[in-house]
């Protein structure tokens, strides 16, 4: 039946264009309501029981006296009486004189959407004899010939139902569920949106050329009755160049214009995704996610990585109905890792542990560039000469001419499920040359990715080695070399940060020279970083006027510091701020023997003046300043005061600051506990400062260890702490590895 059309009881059928007059489309629209229940035998009363409405409303929307039905009522009606739904709601909406055809209208109808084209997994097939969902004897099928396995409803679901009822009350709801990868975020949005299909709406997929650029061209067009199908909400919120920014605040024009709703917006992303985007930045860092933040706040449904018992005994209950997929699952899931199991992860895990040296090798050149934030699709020949330094030298030295040729083969070949390790992305004929990104510059492939979060947590101690970063400056593009360049300066081999961000501001990111300032700053070279930090704060960037003032304020300059410290507090970078006030504390303390007469001698000039500003515009790191300063002042209930201020806006420096005012005081089981906290809501000075005790008891060795494990997982802080405290003891003269490490942990010669 076309969806211009809805058969009557006397089996003819009517085209809903013909009725473009309003008062026609509603005759219409209650004739076929009439015609159904006539059909079925019923009554008013009868049809009212059958479709859960009360009998008035029933009887006004089959009067032609009464106002047009709402599309709630169209739908109940529909239901009860089995007529197809979308004619009809088609008819009400030419009553109201909302255009009724889809020329113009983005998305299509729920109902034309596949589950697999919306990023839905394919399960995993049932076995026969002659392999997985294949072959003779009533096999299932395997990919998208196979069926969604049966669905069980969880806490989540109850939420996500509550959303989607309020949608069709005609309220705009926003959702983003987090979970890990294969948790089944995408199939349980795909379950809530049914009943709105009944209702007539619509969804879209923002995906072509690219997710961002897609909901960034026409978000503007979201109209009422649309879901907005944000899978993988990292591509949309997460995007560079600032677009990701752009997109949150679209979104939150579309939810809050009520004449555009109602709409529901459903997302998806996992914890660590949604951890980086609503964190709050640390101090000196920019905040590269504010309105994602604010977007997302409240707006959050978490899924757990594995079904519960009530869930569990829901699932054999359908098994033993039936449900072939269920059971197999049952049978070889663990630890309730159920859709995991549907999605072919642990075949696919088996697959890379088993893999050859070099498919293994390709493998882990994948994983290690995803979790360094290097873009979905990884060029080919980055992979092959990032991989070389994976191999022993042994595996090296036997491999075979067309070694690259049987490694891919073996990574591309499909498990279960219809995933593989890697797979080729392809373009498509029509995709302009302009957004094929690097598929342009040749063949791409995508890591799995249950695959790429397994590489996160099994690499995470990991440095990748040399050929990794060489291949990086060489074969990525700008935006990936700057990612990259964060993580090489985080696990402290800054060669590579140094030269992948130079790489970047050749080519014309101003962005990245405050870095560059920072690394000439820390081996000596003051004009070069002043330099830098000029070319920097002309181009309009705020930390830089921090970084000049900083530098005045060391040169002596406190007037030119006082007058660049202002000017980015004006443009709002209150960092400035604070940092003076800390480098006119620790001079003070240089000056003055007594700590307490310079702490009190601080305050009268201004310092505590120069915090609360800062303070008061959102700088919370400037209470913690503040709390240092009145503790040394001997205010130490006015430090403990203003610190507990800052742990509750949610600054886990101020549970360092409370973690050493418990040291001193011999509680050592309270300061372990705030620091333990402090490192589990993601501070990565809490590490530091742990190995911070064990060089103070005379464990260098256990201290060092500590900190290259940490500058290998990317948390350079406790090497940073480390030099700073032999370079103030008499040791190491020239810093702890001033040049930083080479890939594989020796320290650097001078770059």
């Amino acid at each position: 039946m076309n969806d211009g059309e809805q058969r009557h009881g006397t089996g003819g059928s009517v085209g809903t264009d013909d009725f473009q007059d309003p008062a026609a489309a509603l005759t219409e629209l209650r004739a076929q309501l009439e015609a159904g229940r006539i059909a079925l035998g019923l009554n008013q009363t009868q049809l009212a029981r059958r479709a859960g409405l009360g009998r008035t409303s029933v009887s006004q929307a089959l009067s032609s006296t009464a106002s047009a039905p709402t599309a709630q009522t169209v739908g109940a009606l529909a239901r009860a009486l089995r007529l197809e739904v979308r004619p009809l709601l088609a008819l009400l909406a030419a009553v109201s004189g909302a255009p009724h055809s889809s020329g113009n209208a983005l998305g299509k109808p729920i109902v034309d959407w596949d589950p697999y084209d919306l990023e839905v997994h394919p399960a995993a097939g049932v076995p026969t004899r002659s392999g997985y969902g294949s072959g003779p004897g009533g096999a299932i099928g395997r990919g998208r010939q196979a069926p969604l396995p049966s669905y069980v409803r969880r806490g989540h679901d109850e939420e996500l139902s509550a959303l989607v009822d309020a949608a069709t009350q005609g309220r705009t709801r926003m959702v983003v569920l987090v979970g890990s990868s294969s948790t089944g975020k995408s199939r349980a949005c795909w379950e809530a949106v049914q009943p709105l299909a009944e209702y007539g709406w619509r969804l879209w997929h923002p995906f072509d050329p690219t997710r961002a650029e897609a909901a960034l061209a026409d978000i503007e067009r979201v109209g009422p009755r649309t879901v907005v199908w944000l899978n993988e909400a990292q591509h949309y919120l997460g995007a560079g160049g600032g677009l990701g920014e752009r997109i949150a605040a679209s979104l939150h024009a579309l939810l809050t214009d009520p004449a555009r709703g109602p709409v529901l917006v459903l997302g998806t992303l996992w914890p660590e995704y949604a951890t980086t985007y609503t964190a709050l930045p640390r101090p000196g860092m920019e905040d590269r996610h504010p309105r994602v933040r604010e977007l997302l706040a409240g707006r959050q449904i978490a899924l757990p990585d594995s079904f519960d018992t009530a869930a569990i005994t829901d699932v054999k209950a359908l098994a033993r109905a039936g449900d072939r997929q269920l059971a197999h699952a049952l049978e070889h899931m663990s630890e309730g890792r159920l859709t995991q199991f549907l999605a072919g992860a642990p075949e696919l895990v088996r697959r890379y542990e088993t893999a050859s040296p070099p498919a293994r090798a390709l493998l882990r050149a994948a994983m290690d560039a995803r979790r360094l934030d290097v873009g979905l699709h990884l060029p080919l020949s980055f992979l092959e000469y990032a991989a070389t330094d994976y191999l022993t030298k042994d595996e090296y030295d036997t491999l075979d001419d067309n070694w690259l040729g049987h490694a891919l083969a073996e990574v591309t070949q499909a498990v279960h499920g219809n995933l593989a390790l890697l797979r080729r992305i392809r373009s498509r004929p029509t995709q302009p040359l302009m957004h094929q990104g690097s598929m342009a510059q040749g063949p791409a492939y995508r890591l799995a990715d249950y695959l790429e979060q397994y590489g996160r947590g099994s690499r995470k101690l990991v440095c990748p080695p040399a050929s990794f970063w060489e291949a990086a400056y060489h074969r990525l593009s700008q935006s990936d070399i700057t990612h990259l360049a964060y993580a090489a300066q985080a696990r402290h081999r800054t060669y590579w940060a140094y030269h992948l961000w130079q790489k970047a501001a050749d080519a014309g990111n101003t962005e990245v020279l405050t870095q560059l300032t920072r690394l000439r700053e820390g081996v000596g070279d003051r004009e070069g970083a002043e330099r830098l930090a000029c070319q920097a704060a002309e181009a309009g960037n705020t930390e830089a006027l921090a970084q000049l003032a900083d530098m005045r304020e060391i040169a002596g300059d406190r007037e030119g510091a006082d007058r660049l410290a202002q000017q980015a507090a004006d443009a709002g970078n209150t960092d400035a701020l604070g940092s003076i006030a800390e480098l006119r504390m620790l001079a003070t303390a240089r000056d003055v023997e007594n700590e307490r007469e310079g702490a009190e001698r601080v305050l009268r000039e201004g310092a505590e003046g120069h915090l609360r500003r800062a303070a008061d515009g959102g700088n919370t790191f400037a209470l913690v300043l503040l709390a240092n300063l009145l503790n040394e002042a001997g205010d130490r209930n006015g430090a403990e005061e203003v610190a507990q201020q800052a742990a509750q806006t949610g600054n886990t420096d101020a549970l360092l600051f409370l973690a050493r005012m418990r040291e001193e005081d011999g509680d050592w089981e309270e300061a372990e506990r705030l620091l333990q906290r402090a490192d589990d809501a993601g501070n990565e000075e809490a590490v530091g400062l742990l190995c911070q005790l064990r060089e103070e008891v005379g464990d260098r060795e256990g201290a060092e260890r500590i900190a290259r494990e940490a500058a290998d997982a990317g948390n350079n802080d406790a090497l940073e702490r480390l030099a700073h405290m032999r370079k103030m003891a008499g040791k190491d003269g020239d810093g702890l590895w001033a040049y930083g490490l080479d890939p594989d942990g020796q320290p650097s010669t001078p770059w």
